[in-house]
């Protein structure tokens, strides 16, 4: 890995909003904030290439250490010298802890203060991660950034269950960082609390005092209604420094992500793009669609006509709706590139308008064009997918 250490620039805050736009600068290239980290939790962004990652226009990604030390191991990983060289590619990566696992596979593990012991998924074999191990593999994985051990409690965990993950969240924070030695991978604490406000009050007042060079909030976006969310991640951004990076784990719809970014947060990441793009929803600028929809065979045209990406340059909405009803491989790399073609230019558009001061009616006018899910069916999809998860990323 270069030398160089991974820091934060923050450029400007747009007047009369908390929007901000900055630069992580990281040993491989500098990366304009806001900035949505698609997720490649076994070294792979489903269904393409490093080149197409690149060609959708993101220039960094996310990694998950718990998946990697299954398989290929982390060990594996370093005889070839780094993630970033076993999956090529040169662009940053933050690979995130594991902690996320450890909320939802809750059935193949047991927390105590030492850290977690859990079976795998693949082969039901015992393993154990403790805060320092979670460091050390991140170190050897060679990250640009990696993420401190934490605990994230259930979304309808009573207050006394989420203050004490909030606290094994900080002792880990503790150990992490006592543990952490590479001098070029930032190490980011994540604060917790579920959806109670003096918990996450707490949280962030203790995690701040331990002076990381960056801080998630982690812990949402797993049931609760969009508005909690929403009003979680502002009291929260505001607790934390304004001159340190702010990441808000698991978030990827795009109305989150403009309404993520008026809140102050300069780091997104989420499998919602790429997960529901291999089920025949694809993002346009009036909303999410479903390509199998038999409206879609007759269309002529691309899917989203004001999109330039390669899947709607080439293709019709009538081919793509052909190549999902016929289950052909080509449709999940063609909606994957356009589904994240839309979010890196959202998020490209967002930071220019926060740069030119226009954030408040750039915000104003997406959201009026744009039609989100509806809440409630959103709620159930997200509670079946907990409730299946298992590896996907």
């Amino acid at each position: 890995m270069p030398d160089t250490v991974s820091t934060f620039r923050l450029v400007v805050t747009c007047p009369g909003s908390g929007a901000r736009a900055g630069e992580l600068v990281t040993p491989h290239g500098v990366v304009p904030t806001p900035v949505f980290l698609p997720v490649g939790s076994q070294g792979t962004v489903k269904a393409l290439t490093p080149e197409e990652v690149r060609d959708a226009g993101l220039t960094m990604l996310l990694a998950n250490t718990y998946h990697l030390y299954l398989r290929p191991g982390v060990s594996a990983i370093e005889r070839m010298g780094g993630l970033h060289k076993f999956m090529a590619w040169d662009g940053a990566i933050l690979t995130d802890s594991g902690g996320y696992q450890v909320f939802s596979l809750a059935g193949l593990r047991t927390v105590s203060d030492d850290g977690v012991v859990f079976r795998s998924y693949i082969d039901g074999s015992e393993h154990s991660l403790t805060p320092e191990q979670v460091v050390q593999y991140q170190e050897s994985l060679g990250a640009d950034i990696a993420m401190v051990l934490d605990e994230c409690a259930a979304v309808d965990a009573g207050f006394e269950h989420v203050r004490r993950a909030m606290v094994r969240t900080h002792r880990w924070a503790e150990r992490c960082q006592r543990a952490h030695r590479r001098e070029d991978q930032a190490l980011y604490a994540i604060v917790q609390g579920g959806v109670f406000p003096e918990l996450r009050r707490q949280s962030a007042g203790f995690l701040v005092s331990l002076g990381f060079p960056g801080y998630a909030i982690g812990g949402l976006c797993i049931g609760e209604p969009k508005q909690v969310t929403l009003d979680i991640t502002e009291e929260t951004a505001a607790m934390l420094p304004e001159d340190k990076p702010r990441y808000l784990m698991g978030v990827g719809s795009p109305e989150d992500i403009v309404e993520g970014v008026a809140r102050g947060i300069d780091i997104f990441d989420s499998a919602l793009p790429t997960r529901v793009a291999r089920n025949g929803a694809l993002f346009t600028a009036a909303g999410r669609v479903n390509i199998q929809n038999a409206v879609y065979g007759r269309t002529e045209g691309p899917v989203d006509a004001g999109c330039d990406c390669y899947t709607c340059r080439t293709f019709s909405a009538a081919y793509l709706h052909h190549l999902f009803r016929s289950r052909e491989l080509l449709a999940y790399r063609l909606a994957t590139i356009h589904n994240l073609a839309f979010i890196s230019r959202l998020v490209a558009n967002t930071r220019e308008a926060v740069l030119d001061g226009t954030f408040q009616s750039f915000r104003r006018d997406f959201l009026a064009t744009y039609s989100p899910t509806d809440e409630q069916t959103r709620l159930e999809q997200k509670r079946r997918w907990l409730q299946s998860r298992s590896t996907e990323e």
